[in-house]
């Protein structure tokens, strides 16, 4: 890739950074104000995925 090509990715990089930055901003107050039933509901069907994964996985090698 060539420098100037470099240079316009990590300029592009930077502009959505700062373009989702009041969204970061907003997401992280909102996940200080949760509470504890909030996370659990949030944590069940991430565990079932990394559960489905694991089980693939595990069939494909057998």
């Amino acid at each position: 890739m060539a420098l100037w090509e470099q240079i316009l990715v990590g300029a592009l990089a930077l502009g959505v950074v700062f373009f989702f930055m009041p969204g970061i901003k907003a997401a992280l107050r909102q996940s200080r104000e949760a509470e504890n039933k909030d996370w659990a509901g949030a944590l069940f069907p991430i565990g079932l995925v990394v559960l489905f994964v694991i089980l693939l996985i595990a069939f494909a090698r057998g």
